[in-house]
């Protein structure tokens, strides 16, 4: 006789991070575990209240979970896949009774009211023999804060809550479960399917309509020439061809289609350290990943989205304070307030507390910010010229910049534990000048050249004299400390040394010295850096791992760099997709996927290809 695993055992546990994979529409995206089960979701976009947040509260978050029933003691496996160069995710289940696969994919529309419609698309198939499958679903509004009505429907259920309404249409009777979901048990053969389509809407009359299988292999497949027809545009044809395609992927997955923002992250509060305080929400475009991100996308041959997200930059540009200045972060379509609040009513991933949503560092000073932004628009000025309106803002930006750029503040990694002189706030500040000197000069384009000039040789020979630490024989983290900081190796990958000038090679050894475990490199050491205001360990940051790898084959030390590469891509879940960090057994750590760690990897993938090639110039 099957009995069902009881739903409080099921629910009592949190998957590892690493243990999902991403589907999505250009608006938002959900997290599909390989246990068959949706535990984030926003609607109708990324940064919107979660409807699936099982993944910060397993009781109380809210999932839609599609599995098969097996006895305790029959084994069952679980395996994950992308339909070849698409977004279409497949979680097969792996039984002695019968194999089956649940095909789950969003449809990317472009009607004008998909920023309020939007599917999640389930398809249940038995490929061998005979599987009995449960399917919960039970939504959470609202951060599991809003109450919400169950309606059984005709063909499928209705759940109506204050400000949002979803629709459930199924080919299996559903039954209400008394707890503000809808459940139903049933048996597949082989070659049996089951279909169900989750819709949501403003509209409360919102009424499921009746699946045919017809109509979902259109879908399906309009879904997948989407995709595969979108990848097909990719130029780089390396050695790691499918780990960069995955990753641009991701990155298409990640990009608000209204506005061509991209966020760093789809989630929030998943943690750096399991049980630990480094929760932070990400659902934001930072313009720190804006020169990596037109980077990637334009030596891949995405020249679209590469526009697009100039032009998201572009309006923030011309949104400056009263002062000239920027804030390091915005919501995908600009907004400038990202207040943060704490959801108390959340347990967190595994019991990590607070549960954040906003993020508070909005408001910091983070000068390294400029030189992030110049150096995207001197990438994609030599794809098409930038306007004169623009250059105008420029130069007003870079005012406020030349009467800052010595200023204390929190630099990079936004610490919370006070203002210091960080060392890679200074380089960033002179590649803001040295990018707009170059850009002037190509383009003729009126600028105070010889003031630019003498500031960009002050902040030059600050950060050689101040910078430098002659006794650690390294550059460090702040003006008068012996920190060392993995942000120096952006010092290689900005040109602002060469890679094999002395000190940077000396900078590298010691990186690798205090920084480094195996390929793994950490941010920093908490014990000796700047007060993060946080006083917890954290996972090696996967970004800078891949910096490390790029440095190092710049600096000629190829055999190495490519062993630490290699290492490095073990690191993706099943699926190709990393999180923010890797803890000390290879288990995903913080916001999942992350942008940052796939466009760090194109570069990476794209500079080690030209430097085994013998094309990379130093």
């Amino acid at each position: 006789m099957v009995q069902q695993i009881p739903l409080q055992g099921r629910d009592a546990t949190y998957q590892p991070i690493e243990d999902y994979g991403v589907i999505g529409d250009l608006h938002t995206v959900a997290l599909v575990g390989k246990n068959g089960s949706i535990d984030w979701c926003c609607i109708p976009r990324f940064d919107s209240p979660s409807v699936f947040g099982a993944l910060l509260d397993v009781k109380k978050g809210g999932h839609f979970r599609i599995s098969p029933m097996v006895s305790p003691a029959q084994p069952m496996r679980h395996t994950q896949l992308y339909l070849p160069e698409t977004n279409i995710l497949i979680t097969r289940f792996l039984t002695n009774d019968g194999v089956g696969e649940i095909t789950d994919f969003m449809p990317i529309k472009n009607t004008p009211n998909h920023k309020l419609q939007h599917h999640i698309i389930r398809a249940v198939h038995v490929v061998r023999g005979s599987l009995t499958f449960t399917i919960e679903c039970k939504p959470a509004f609202n951060y599991a804060r809003d109450s919400h009505s169950v309606r059984i429907a005709a063909h499928g259920a209705i759940f109506n809550s204050t400000d949002l309404h979803l629709g459930l249409a199924s080919t299996i009777p559903l039954t209400d479960d008394g707890t503000g979901g809808v459940a139903a048990t049933f048996t597949l053969h082989t070659d049996q399917w089951a279909y169900f389509i989750l819709e949501s809407a403003r509209d409360h009359t919102i009424e499921p309509e009746p699946i045919y299988a017809a109509n979902y292999e259109k879908v399906f497949h309009e879904t997948m020439q989407y995709w595969q027809n979108w990848l097909s545009q990719c130029q780089y044809q390396g050695r790691w061809r499918e780990r960069v395609h995955r990753s641009a992927l991701v990155l298409k997955l990640l990009t608000y289609a209204p506005t061509g923002a991209i966020v760093a992250a789809p989630t929030t509060s998943l943690p750096e350290t399991i049980g630990g305080t480094r929760n932070w929400d990400y659902r934001y475009t930072w313009l720190r990943d804006a020169s990596f991100t037109l980077y990637s996308l334009l030596i891949l041959g995405f020249y679209q989205e590469a526009e697009a997200f100039m032009g998201w930059l572009d309006a923030r540009c011309h949104e400056l304070k009263e002062n000239g200045s920027l804030q390091p972060m915005y919501t995908i379509d600009g907004g400038h307030d990202l207040q943060e609040i704490e959801l108390s009513h959340l347990e967190g991933y595994r019991q990590s507390r607070p549960v954040r949503i906003g993020n508070g560092a909005y408001k910091q000073k983070q000068l390294d910010i400029y030189g992030e932004l110049m150096d995207s628009i001197y990438i994609f000025d030599r794809h098409q010229d930038i306007s004169y309106d623009l250059w105008q803002q420029i130069r007003r930006l870079l005012s406020w910049l030349g009467n800052h750029w010595q200023d204390a503040d929190e630099g990079i990694w936004e610490v919370r534990g006070g203002q210091q002189q960080f060392v890679h706030s200074r380089v960033m500040s002179w590649v803001a000048f040295d990018r707009a000197l170059r850009i002037a000069r190509h383009r003729g384009l009126p600028a105070p050249l010889e003031e630019w000039e003498k500031i960009s040789s002050q902040i030059y020979e600050e950060i050689m004299q101040k910078g430098w630490n002659e006794k650690k024989r390294s550059f460090v983290q702040y003006y008068g400390s012996d920190a060392v900081d993995a942000s120096s190796l952006l010092m290689v990958l900005t040109k602002f040394t060469g890679p094999t000038d002395p000190r940077m090679l000396e900078t590298l050894e010691r990186i690798q010295r205090e920084l480094t475990s195996d390929s793994h490199v950490y941010r920093y050491d908490p014990k000796r850096a700047a007060d993060d205001g946080l006083g917890s360990t954290e996972g090696t940051f996967s970004p800078c791992s891949f910096w490390f790898a790029e440095a190092l084959a710049r600096a000629g030390r190829l055999p190495e760099a490519r062993l630490i590469l290699e290492k490095m891509l073990t690191y993706s879940n099943h699926v190709g997709l990393y999180a923010e960090e890797i803890g000390s057994t290879g288990e995903a750590l913080g916001n999942f996927p992350q942008a940052f760690t796939h466009l760090s990897l194109i570069s990476t993938c794209y500079n080690m290809d030209r430097a085994l090639n013998g094309t990379l110039l130093r």
